[in-house]
């Protein structure tokens, strides 16, 4: 199968590159932003060229306050994106996967959210996530749309200049006062996770149509933050925040934790999220050790 990756160098696209290289079933082709560009759909032709039979859309437009501000960004590569994306892939008739995010729910069900739960984005950037899903679905033949959510990487998020373990990381060794919400509930998902699924998702080739993809289980981002220090064994200080305190510009939900409903149906297993965080410390952390250890 030739796989098309776009977005190859981003936090995502970097693991889903570098574990279907590893497998002879797939021939990788790695696009990034100056291979083509999501938004502009005469850069998108490069595509019948190389007539990939999967296109794995990872291009997004992530910064979630700004979005407010911007929302002609966001759309421009979430929605608008999207819909290129898939117009291109019925035209070569590929199958478009496109990444989406638990942020097209509002947080309101108080239970981790299934495939068939009806998304009600309450900012900006869910709202162009969940276009971006709708274009999908209605302009490709074939399709998969992947929610995951609270994603973290070796690649970090080049929208955001890294990713949340590793900025609560440099803020402890900066000994810095670490406030963090504990009203907010996700599902932290290790981007290495959902490459190797992923794979075997693909090789599998199940039904089209919308899936989760995220590590078992959910918890606070302050209990997230509270795990990272147990596992590195560093004493250090976190105080609950509620989310009011913040003043974001951007409405988060308040539980937008995924499960993996459809996946447990093709006995596909993720791993729980503090097995994943664990996995993320010892193996892409290169610059973490017990001997960094501080207390703060």
């Amino acid at each position: 199968m030739r796989v098309a990756v776009i977005g190859a160098n981003g936090q995502l696209g970097t693991d889903i590159v570098e574990i279907l290289k590893e497998d002879s079933s797939f021939e990788v082709i790695p696009l990034t932003h100056k291979d083509l560009d999501v938004t502009i759909p005469e850069t998108l032709k490069v595509l019948k060229e190389l007539k990939p039979d999967i296109i794995i859309n990872t291009a997004a437009y992530v910064r979630v306050d700004d979005a407010e501000l911007y929302p002609e960004k966001a759309f421009a590569v979430n929605a608008i994106g999207a819909l290129n994306v898939a117009r291109i892939a019925s035209e070569i008739d590929a199958i478009n996967v496109y990444i989406s995010t638990d942020y097209v729910f509002d947080g309101e069900k108080g239970k981790p959210y299934i495939e068939e739960d009806v998304p009600n984005p309450i900012n900006v950037y869910g709202t162009s996530k969940y276009t971006g899903e709708i274009f999908t679905r209605n302009y490709s033949r074939k399709y998969y749309i992947i929610r995951v959510a609270s994603l973290y990487g070796k690649a970090g998020a080049r929208g955001k200049g890294g990713n949340f373990v590793n900025w609560v990381i440099e803020r402890a060794k900066l000994g810095d006062e670490l406030k963090i919400v504990d009203d907010q509930f996700m599902s932290p998902t290790y981007t290495m996770d959902v490459a190797r699924t992923l794979k075997e998702f693909l090789k599998l080739k199940p039904e089209f149509g919308v899936y989760h993809m995220v590590n078992k289980g959910y918890c606070s981002w302050y209990e997230f933050a509270k795990a990272i220090f147990e596992i590195l064994g560093w004493d250090v200080r976190v105080k609950p925040i509620k989310s009011s305190e913040l003043n974001r510009l951007a409405r988060r939900p308040k539980f937008s934790a995924l499960e993996n409903m459809k996946l447990h149906r093709l006995n596909i297993k993720m791993p729980p999220w503090k097995d994943g965080l664990k996995r993320y410390l010892k193996e892409d952390i290169s610059n973490v050790s017990e001997k960094s250890c501080i207390t703060c």
